[in-house]
């Protein structure tokens, strides 16, 4: 079976081709710039092109079972662009439905769309969790271009005939992951104290290897059609809990200050600093019954195991 991953330089892209090829499919990895040789199996083939070169894909998508995409403007904290939904348009909006459209023009099966549980919002009440067919509510500009993309990729499927399924993780983790979380395990591989030992949320994360596992269900699962699924390990954590956990994995002492959140969070604000007040102490669970249910899949490795090779790859890098 032939199959195009997009974005196979990215941090999930190159975990798809890795995982994908070596289960047999025959995959072409696409990526706008040259590809290292250690994310390029041996049995796959590397398409360096954007995503807007109509003359490289009409070639590669003939023939083509299935197309994964993960290319993507990933969302920033900080965003010092002068229109941050136009940028985040031009690259996880209108550029999919061009593809996805083509795609459908040569035949191919199934579209598998790397969204974002951003589509679903920001925060969850305690208590309550997202659901895979709760209505959207996007609240910035990168959310807002994924639930764009999925909506045109609806039109596009109804249209066509082409099988699109959507696929909104939370946070992913894994060896190589960066942004806040690598910022985290420098500061306990450091020792440094934290004033996070008394938050009391409840957060949704997925492993790498879960979520590509997932995706690899979604190309060929008959259920999977049309569909829109969340993604987590099934294992909702605290921030206070998730860094106990990722200590214990990187053999060093937690050392956390039980600052009351509310505190924390009001000190934030007041820095100027609410969206990084959201992501510690704010909830946000995803419900995955949908998931599992229609799909019979439950993720493979459990938070424990993710972050325990998370922590031996980053210990290992020296990061």
């Amino acid at each position: 079976m032939k199959l195009i991953v997009t974005g196979a330089s990215g941090f999930v892209g190159s975990a798809a081709v890795q995982s994908l090829a070596g289960a047999g499919w025959s995959v072409i990895a696409q990526s706008r710039g040259q590809l290292p040789p250690s994310l390029l199996p041996a049995s796959a083939q590397a398409l360096q092109a954007p995503l807007d070169d109509q003359a490289a894909w009409q070639s590669v998508l003939q023939g083509c079972d299935a197309v994964l995409h993960t290319a993507a403007r990933v969302h920033q904290v900080q965003d010092a662009s002068v229109d941050p939904l136009a940028d985040y348009r031009a690259v996880n909006t209108v550029p999919t439905l061009r593809l996805a459209r083509l795609a459908a023009e040569h035949g191919v099966k199934r579209f598998v769309f790397l969204s974002s549980i951003k589509v679903n919002g920001e925060f969850t009440i305690a208590g309550q969790a997202f659901h895979a067919d709760d209505a959207a509510n996007p609240a910035d500009p990168y959310g807002i271009s994924k639930h764009e993309a999925e909506m045109g990729l609806r039109q596009i499927a109804a249209e066509t005939g082409l099988q699109v399924v959507i696929v909104r993780p939370p946070l992913v983790y894994g060896p190589g992951v960066r942004a806040n979380f690598l910022t985290l395990m420098r500061w306990l591989q450091r020792g440094l104290p934290l004033p996070l030992g008394a938050v009391h949320n409840q957060r949704s994360l997925i492993g790498l290897d879960n979520l590509v596992s997932l995706l690899s269900t979604a190309l060929t699962h008959p259920a999977a059609a049309n569909q829109t699924f969340l993604a987590s390990d099934a294992h909702d954590v605290s921030t206070t809990e998730l860094l106990r956990e990722l200590a214990v994995a990187l053999q060093r002492p937690a050392r956390l200050i039980p600052v009351p959140s509310r505190w924390l969070e009001t000190a934030l604000t007041l820095a100027s600093r609410g969206a990084i007040a959201q992501r510690l102490c704010g909830n946000l669970a995803v419900d995955i019954t949908k998931t599992q249910r229609l799909l019979q899949w439950h993720p493979p490795h459990s938070l424990a195991e993710g972050l325990r090779v998370t922590a031996q790859h980053f210990l290992a890098s020296g990061r």
